[in-house]
Parts: structure tokens; C-alpha cells; sequence
């Protein structure tokens, strides 16, 4: 009933990973569905969970919090509307990560996993390391992008990662000692790297 979680640089294959390891194992693999897990227990659009998780450091919702109470949010809302922002953000994604890990054999990619679920037991933390040059020939084969569009696809989503950890209060999410198994993708193949995980576990 373990659970992995697998946290990376974008681009050094976290995905491709994840879904091999997961057929392996016979594990759930939790990705992009987070987003519609948090939308349904918010009781909002999936749209906008996602711009939560894309805004820059959430200046737009910090400047609006301070015109608007979270009293009057709460008086003006009732049980059929939904609301959002990044404080009910962050909570909704600790409840939801920590019961899909009471559930076990799940894989878990991002969204903060490791530090959710740091004191959990039966939880196995892997980061996925890369040279920029490896991640953008990576995603140039793998989604079929030009290397311009690896490049900014690939600045793009390092700093919505950077963004989502800011919401944790976290800036150390790429060091070794937080993970049990640190793997450099320029260096293992994705083969390689689901063998290593796969062992982890075991």
C-alpha cells in the first residue's frame, strides 16, 4: 500500500515516468485529475483552480483580499456557490493528497506532494533532476515542439512550479535531503529510472 511521489524540473520526463511506474506497480497515477478533484470539493470551475496554480506569487487575489473581507465572501456565499482562492487552495490540496495517500498504491506527480506528505508513512519521494539542454531535447522529441517552444514551455512551467511552492511557503524543493531517491535524467534513461523507483518500493 505505498504510495510514490515524483517531483521535477519540467522537462526531465516527470509524466513519462509516472505513467510507466504506474503500469508497472498496477499504482493509480495521480496527475492533472488534482485539478478537477479540487474543483468538484470547492464547488468551482476547473478554469479557475488552474489560474490559481498559474498566477504569478497570487498579486491579483492578495490586492483583491484587501478590498474585499473574507467575512463578506463568506455571508454573500451560500451551500451551492463555490469560491476559491489561494489559502482554500492549499487546504483542499492537503486534504485531497493526504486521503488518496490513506488509499495507498497511488503515484502522486507534483503539486507539492513531498512536503504534504513528509511525515506520512509508506510514502517513497523521488525527484527528477536534468540539464536544460537534455529537458528541451526531451520534450522536443516526446510532444513534437520546435525548440523554441521546448524552451518556453519549459520557462513557463518552471516558474508556475516556483509560483505553486511559494503558496507553501517552501523554496528548497530541489534539495536531495527532502527526497529518498534523487535521479539525474541526463544521465539515467527512463528505463533506468523506473527500474531504480520500482526497487525503491519494493
Amino acid at each position: 500500500m505505498a504510495v510514490i511521489t515524483i517531483s521535477r524540473q519540467f522537462g526531465a520526463g516527470g509524466k513519462t515516468l509516472g505513467n510507466i511506474i504506474s503500469k508497472k506497480l498496477d499504482y493509480v497515477f495521480i496527475d492533472d485529475q488534482i485539478i478537477q478533484m479540487v474543483a468538484k470539493k470547492a464547488r468551482v470551475s476547473t478554469d479557475w483552480v488552474k489560474s490559481i496554480e498559474q498566477e504569478a506569487g497570487g498579486k491579483l487575489l492578495k490586492f483583491m483580499s484587501g478590498i474585499v473581507s473574507k467575512s463578506f465572501i463568506d455571508r454573500i456565499l451560500d451551500d451551492k456557490k463555490g469560491y476559491i482562492d489561494e489559502e482554500v487552495y492549499v487546504e483542499i490540496l492537503h486534504q485531497i493528497i493526504t486521503k488518496v495517500a490513506d488509499e495507498g498504491n497511488a503515484l502522486i506527480l507534483g503539486r507539492g506532494s513531498q512536503y504534504i506528505l513528509r511525515d506520512h508513512k509508506d510514502v517513497f519521494h523521488v525527484l527528477l533532476v536534468a540539464d536544460m539542454e537534455n529537458r528541451i531535447k526531451f520534450m522536443e522529441d516526446n510532444y513534437d515542439l520546435s525548440n523554441k517552444q521546448a524552451i518556453q514551455v519549459i520557462n513557463s512551467e518552471t516558474k508556475r512550479r516556483a509560483n505553486l511552492y511559494k503558496k507553501f511557503g517552501k523554496e528548497d524543493y530541489d534539495q536531495p535531503a527532502l527526497y529518498h531517491l534523487v535521479i539525474n535524467r541526463s544521465k539515467v534513461s527512463i528505463e533506468k529510472s523506473a527500474e531504480l523507483v520500482c526497487k525503491l518500493v519494493e
